[in-house]
């Protein structure tokens, strides 16, 4: 979207100033705006008398024309987000959220503060380039009749990470004021380049008693992603004491603590913190408070365009309640009327395991049956070799002695030294185990827990694979970004699920549907991207299957894992280990064994658990 905007704009200039003095000056001739007396704007205006200037602003509008065919002010908002160059949208997490979202979320937040709406004090922590502060701007406009000059001055605050953005958040507020005929010399802004993670706005303003509504869409940053001072900054939150917790997961925190009694805050945000560990002690944070939230969860319905996420849309309230409203939207609806939302208790709700908002009595009742999964069945992730390319073939050709390799040239590698390994993920469709069967070279001895093979050993009995070895030496050397400690330098990236296991039921990570699960009791057979229960009984393997292939346990994954996109869901261990398993008599599960009809065993389970789908 917006390529060739984006492919003028970046060979004009990478100067912020210079891009955003073009697409202003531009904005103001294609919606015939003059500016008389805004000082601010009109150091931003190209005029004729700069021929060479001139010349490039009306390239650059034939080019935006082209493009976007309304350059109106919500177009502005979201070319303001696009430029924000690649590298900054990874480090700050900037997003562009669609207008209905925004004035849904003002909208609600608005009703609940009612009649005091006149002086109410409205702020989004990481601004942006302010598209949620230029929609209450507007409705404060429109509800109290207020000028923008004492909007701006009174009742808008904002912060950024970003100097440019701080920038852009005060033109295209100076914009919507000239938009509609406010054209003073000079607005009064409360917008503030800041860290949010440490900045203290009592600082600022003195008599601050907190704001009484703050909106915005946190920054999408994960963990991984996180600079080295950031990383240090969020330990200062309760809320990112838990795993590895990404950037906005303390904003809930910073939001909450910074609202007025009885204040309202409303985000557009990820919603793995429901269930994922890095936002345990977020949900332990909500459930201490009884804090009053209300949830309207989008799955795996995608809501920015730029942006594959899974979101939700959290209003939280300085107030105690003793439950959560939820609403899951089926087809990005948002509901108009409390009365859509159901209710779950907090005491129906466990921090350390994971929030089951969605059917919550029904899941609640799974998992109250038996013996959590995770206790009952041992789980492990296939081999971690971080270059499986080098290990992991398909032969072109075989002798007696040697599978051959295809990578970049063709490799002989001794028989001896290879071993068969499945990508247990293929197993989210029905395959021929015997079609994806791959060999893996293994330069491991035999032992029921392998050592790599020494060096000098592996160059005098493994001589072909030891030449293609040092070909790639130098790619091995490059794991873990140069900094990997390995057992030898030609040893897997990690030392998991090398040892001999027999009994093994493979399952893959992720999946659309009810996946194949595949038992086999091979010692040797490894894999690899995907899952298996290990360490168990065949018969133990055979009634476990039955109940993980049943419609029961996929509606529970379907309610309660972690989703992706196109449908997909997480089969990980984290989302699996609270299924009950039924303590069942040794009859019932001979029968489940035993019965080959699927929707036998679907309503027999169904009937044990007490639910029907």
């Amino acid at each position: 979207m917006k390529t060739q905007i984006f492919k003028y704009l970046k060979s004009y200039s990478t100067l912020p100033f210079d891009v955003d003095r073009l697409i202003i000056s531009a904005y103001l001739s294609i919606n015939n705006i003059r500016v008389l007396n805004n000082r601010f704007i009109n150091n931003y205006v190209i005029n004729d008398d700069r021929e060479n200037e001139f010349k490039n602003l009306n390239e650059f509008i034939i080019v935006l024309q082209k493009e976007i065919q309304n350059f109106d002010n919500e177009a502005l908002i979201e070319l303001f987000e696009f430029v924000i160059s690649p590298s900054d949208r990874v480090i700050n997490g900037a997003i562009y959220t669609p207008s209905e979202i925004r004035e849904y979320i003002i909208a609600q937040s608005f009703r609940r503060e009612g009649n005091r709406i006149e002086n109410a004090k409205i702020a989004d922590i990481s601004c942006g380039c302010s598209g949620f502060l230029y929609t209450a701007a507007r409705e404060l406009k429109r509800r109290t009749g207020n000028s923008y000059q004492h909007i701006f001055q009174n009742q808008i605050f904002g912060l950024d990470i970003q100097e440019y953005s701080v920038t852009r958040s005060k033109l295209l507020l100076s914009l919507l004021a000239l938009s509609e005929g406010e054209d003073v010399e000079e607005f009064q802004f409360n917008i503030h380049t800041g860290d949010a993670l440490v900045f203290n706005w009592n600082n600022i303003y003195e008599d601050f008693q907190g704001f009484e509504i703050i909106v915005g869409n946190p920054p999408y940053v994960s963990a991984r992603n996180l600079d080295i001072e950031a990383k240090e900054n969020i330990k200062n939150w309760i809320v990112s004491t838990s795993g590895n917790p990404d950037l906005y997961i303390p904003f809930f925190q910073i939001g909450y603590e910074n609202l007025a009694e009885n204040g309202i805050l409303g985000y557009i945000t990820m919603n793995t913190f429901f269930k994922s560990l890095n936002g345990r002690a977020l949900r332990t944070y909500f459930e201490e408070n009884r804090a009053k939230i209300r949830i309207i969860d989008f799955g795996t319905l995608q809501v920015f365009k730029s942006k594959s996420t899974y979101t939700c849309v959290c209003f939280l309230e300085k107030a105690e309640q003793n439950y959560i409203e939820y609403y899951k939207s089926a087809n990005k609806e948002l509901p108009t009327n409390r009365n859509q939302y159901s209710r779950i208790n907090y005491g129906n709700l466990d921090a350390k395991k994971g929030w089951n908002l969605n059917d919550n009595e029904l899941i609640s009742r799974i998992e109250a049956i038996g013996t959590p999964f995770g206790e009952r069945f041992k789980t492990r992730h296939g081999i971690a070799t971080l270059k499986n390319d080098i290990y992991i073939f398909k032969p072109v050709a075989e002798d007696d002695d040697f599978f051959y390799l295809q990578n970049g040239s063709l490799y002989p590698i001794e028989k001896a030294l290879c071993k068969d390994i499945l990508n247990s993920n293929k197993l989210s469709r029905d395959i021929n185990f015997d079609a994806v069967r791959e060999k893996v070279l293994f330069p491991y001895n035999n032992d029921i827990k392998p050592k790599a093979i020494e060096e000098d050993l592996l160059r005098e009995q493994f001589p072909k694979a030891f030449e293609y070895l040092q070909v790639k030496k130098k790619i091995l050397a490059e794991r873990d970004k140069g900094k990997g400690k390995y057992e030898k330098w030609f040893a897997f990236g990690r030392t998991q699920s090398l040892e001999k296991v027999g009994n093994k039921l493979f399952f893959p990570k992720f999946s659309d549907r009810i996946p194949s699960y595949l038992i086999s009791n091979d010692d040797d057979l490894m894999f690899y991207n995907g899952q298996a229960i290990i360490g168990h009984s065949e018969e133990e393997m055979q009634f476990v299957k039955k109940i993980l292939e049943s419609r029961l346990f996929w509606y529970y994954i379907k309610t309660t894992s972690k989703p992706y996109s196109s449908d997909y869901y997480s089969l990980n261990g984290t989302y699996i280990k609270n299924f009950g398993i039924p303590d069942f008599s040794q009859d019932e599960v001979d029968f489940l064994i035993n019965e080959q009809n699927q929707i036998n065993i679907d309503e027999f389970l169904e009937d044990y658990y007490d639910i029907r789908l």
